[in-house]
C-alpha cells in the first residue's frame, strides 16, 4: 500500500489535468491527441494500482469500480484510433469485463441494501451504466458501425465517462457532507446531460469524420 497509494494518487492528478487539457484543445489536433494519450496512460496507472489495493483491503466495491472506470478510458481510446470499426479480440474481452462489472455491482448492491449501506444506490446507478454502455458497445462491435460520426460519438462518450470517474474519485476522497452516495452520483448527474448535448452536436454537424 505504501508503494501503490502514491502512484495511484499521482496517476489521478495527471488524469484530471490531462482530461481538462484535452477538452481545452480542438479535437484532432496534436495537443488534443497528446492530452488524450496521457489521460489513457494515467487511467491505466489508476487501474493497475486500484485492483491490488482493492484486493489488499478486501474492497470488492472498488474492485468493480476500477474495472468500470478503466474500461471507459480504454474504449474511448480504442474508438478514437480505430477508424475501421472492426473490433479486436482485446475489445471483446474489455466489453465483457465491463458488463461483468455491472452485473457484479448489481449483485453487491443487494448485499449493501440488506445491510442498510446507502452505497447500494451508487452500485445500482453505476451497474446500470456499465451494463448499458457495455451492451451498446457490444452491438457497435458486432454490427461494425463505429465509423464516421458514430465513432466520434463513442470516443467522446467513453472518454467523458472516464473523466467523470476521475472527478468522482476526487470528490469522494473527503466528501463534504453526508450522505456519501450523493457525491458518488453527483458528477454523473451534472456532466452526462452535457455529454448528450455534445454527442447530438456531433451527430448534427456537417463535418466528415
Amino acid at each position: 500500500m505504501q508503494i501503490l497509494l502514491p502512484i495511484h494518487i499521482i496517476s489521478g492528478v495527471i488524469a484530471l489535468a490531462s482530461a481538462v487539457s484535452a477538452l481545452s484543445f480542438k479535437k484532432g489536433k496534436n495537443r488534443h491527441i497528446l492530452s488524450g494519450k496521457i489521460f489513457f496512460w494515467a487511467m491505466l496507472g489508476i487501474f493497475i494500482t486500484a485492483i491490488p489495493m482493492s484486493i489488499i483491503n478486501e474492497n470488492i466495491f472498488l474492485f468493480f469500480v476500477a474495472i468500470f472506470s478503466f474500461y471507459l478510458a480504454f474504449s474511448g481510446m480504442r474508438f478514437g484510433r480505430n477508424r475501421a470499426g472492426i473490433a479486436a479480440p482485446l475489445d471483446w474481452i474489455a466489453v465483457g469485463l465491463m458488463v461483468f462489472s455491472g452485473v457484479g455491482m448489481w449483485i453487491l448492491s443487494i448485499n449493501y441494501f440488506m445491510n442498510e449501506n446507502s452505497q447500494y444506490i451508487v452500485l445500482l446507478v453505476f451497474g446500470f451504466l456499465a451494463i448499458s454502455l457495455g451492451y451498446n458497445n457490444f452491438r457497435t462491435y458486432r454490427n461494425k458501425t463505429a465509423t464516421g460520426k458514430e465513432r466520434i460519438e463513442k470516443h467522446l462518450t467513453n472518454m467523458m465517462g472516464g473523466t467523470i470517474a476521475v472527478v468522482t474519485a476526487v470528490l469522494v476522497v473527503n466528501p463534504p457532507s453526508d450522505p456519501e452516495w450523493v457525491w458518488w452520483v453527483l458528477p454523473t448527474a451534472l456532466i452526462v446531460p452535457g455529454i448528450f448535448w455534445w454527442v447530438r452536436k456531433v451527430g448534427n454537424s456537417q463535418s466528415d469524420y
